[in-house]
């Protein structure tokens, strides 16, 4: 069931995007490409902002990687690093964008096309502080908690060089756990 979701998702036509507008972050000055999926703005990007307070990292502490990449960030700091008007989205969000746009791997394609939420392929870093998966996977985290330690998270795998895209639903299966909130994921922000 997977296999055909991911099918049918990545081959969707982006029939509700607008045209890829951009956003430039006043705190920091990072400028955004965005897209518009059933009237909510996305960041067609990951985040790059660095929190004062909370666990940021660029991938295997290397800066060269924030250009491509972006930061990643643990679920707390995720929470508050959008910019005002801006929220890390729920899960109703990204099933949302899920239903209504197409996602890409933008890997080593130009800029042009149709405005999709461009997959960045950052990669994480777990609870041990181990990177691993760049270039292989993005994890983006969902403002959707499933307890004390765990939130949900959205994924985007490449395996065996075709993608895998999931959302790690409790409803789903009961017994189903989120990601630790200390794992550090990618962010995208929505308005």
């Amino acid at each position: 069931m997977k296999k055909i979701f991911a099918f049918l998702f990545v081959t969707a036509l982006a029939l509700n995007l607008s045209a890829q507008d951009k956003f430039t972050d006043p705190r920091d000055g990072n400028t955004y490409k965005t897209i518009k999926a059933g009237g909510t703005t996305w960041m067609a990007e990951n985040l790059k902002f660095q929190v004062k307070r909370g666990a940021v990292y660029s991938f295997d502490n290397n800066s060269d990687n924030i250009a491509a990449y972006g930061l990643l960030y643990d679920w707390k700091t995720a929470l508050k690093a959008c910019p005002d008007g801006w929220h890390l989205p729920s899960d109703n969000e990204f099933r949302s964008l899920m239903d209504q746009s197409e996602i890409n791997d933008t890997r080593g394609k130009p800029g042009s096309g149709p405005a999709t939420f461009r997959v960045q392929l950052a990669g994480m870093q777990d609870f041990e502080g181990t990177f691993s998966e760049m270039d292989e996977s993005a994890y983006y985290w969902t403002s959707t908690e499933y307890g004390h330690n765990e939130a949900e998270y959205f994924s985007y795998l490449l395996i065996n060089d075709k993608p895998v895209i999931d959302l790690s639903r409790k409803q789903d299966m009961p017994d189903i756990h989120g990601a630790e909130k200390t794992n550090k994921y990618s962010v995208r922000c929505v308005k």
